[in-house]
């Protein structure tokens, strides 16, 4: 008769003899998420030291006189001197502060207007509806898959045709049409309430209003997110100047350390130096906007 009581009793109160005790459930919950973060802290911390080991590797390089580093590995490695000659050699040289500024001057009208005329195509091909819109974004998406390399040719020939070659113009316009910054652009877009829209609309805002005062400003995750990594995009190209560019004055950072491997020869530590150089505004760059670029990213999946 206890027996039975004691079963009502547990029976009321929700229990049941094959119910496992919620403490149990608990500890293998918390056990299992702490060894995922262990996993994934483990794989995490492979990655950094594989990604650090040549970076400092390319920092040392650059403190080790030219003398040592031309020998090999082996007496960078155990050279315990360091020097900033390296450094003093490319900055005093003068070259590389041209280079800065034709990096920085095209990169930042081509960001501009990348952004500009992109955000503007990806508006239109998510808003509206016109005929051969389809065949309009198949095409779009074609154009990802040729290769920049197969362009430079055709690209040069034109340039030469209309007289713009050596000029900022022949590195900023072949680089203005970003079809990945279109795609992004009307993914965002495409995930925007059209509510806010008909609401402007009911106001009398046209369709240029609509797209200036209401989508720009909730736009601005993916409009950072584009325009930086726009901006590192053209600051890393070297092919395209290397073709359309030939005078000193306008060459850009990667046009100038190529330049600079050919001419120091075996002077590792100076071409290393320049290449740190040339990199250090893009690191400076994207730990001040790494958020900015997280944001952005991850909010053309974003569906409303």
């Amino acid at each position: 008769m206890a027996t039975t009581g004691t079963s009502s009793a547990s029976r009321r109160a929700g229990i049941t003899a094959a119910a496992p005790p919620p403490r149990r459930v608990g500890e293998a919950a918390k056990n299992s998420t702490r060894t995922f973060n262990v996993v994934c802290g483990v794989v995490l911390g492979i990655f950094a030291v594989l990604w650090l080991i040549p970076s400092l590797w390319a920092i040392k390089t650059s403190l080790t006189p030219n003398s040592v580093s031309a020998v090999g590995a082996e007496e960078i490695l155990r050279h315990a001197g360091l020097t900033l000659d390296p450094y003093v050699t490319i900055l005093q040289g003068g070259s590389i502060w041209n280079w800065y500024l034709a990096s920085f001057f095209t990169a930042t009208v081509t960001t501009a207007l990348t952004v500009a005329l992109a955000s503007m195509a990806g508006y239109a091909l998510s808003r509206l509806q016109f005929r051969g819109r389809a065949v309009v974004f198949v095409l779009m998406l074609a154009g990802v898959m040729i290769p920049n390399q197969v362009l430079v040719v055709p690209i040069f020939q034109m340039l030469d045709a209309v007289h713009l070659l050596n000029t900022y113009w022949a590195v900023i316009l072949p680089q203005v049409p970003y079809v990945i910054a279109v795609f992004v652009f009307k993914q965002f877009f495409d995930g925007l309430p059209r509510e806010l829209e008909e609401a402007a609309r009911i106001d009398g805002a046209g369709f240029w209003r609509v797209y200036r005062s209401v989508i720009l400003p909730l736009s601005k995750p993916v409009i950072s997110a584009m325009a930086i990594l726009t901006f590192v995009n053209v600051w890393n190209n070297l092919l395209l100047p290397l073709f359309v560019v030939s005078n000193p004055e306008l060459m850009t950072i990667p046009v100038g350390l190529a330049t600079v491997q050919g001419s120091f020869g075996q002077r590792v530590s100076d071409i290393q130096a320049s290449a740190i150089l040339g990199a250090l505004p893009l690191v400076v760059l994207f730990f001040l906007f790494q958020r900015r670029i997280v944001e952005g990213v991850a909010g053309t999946g974003l569906k409303g």
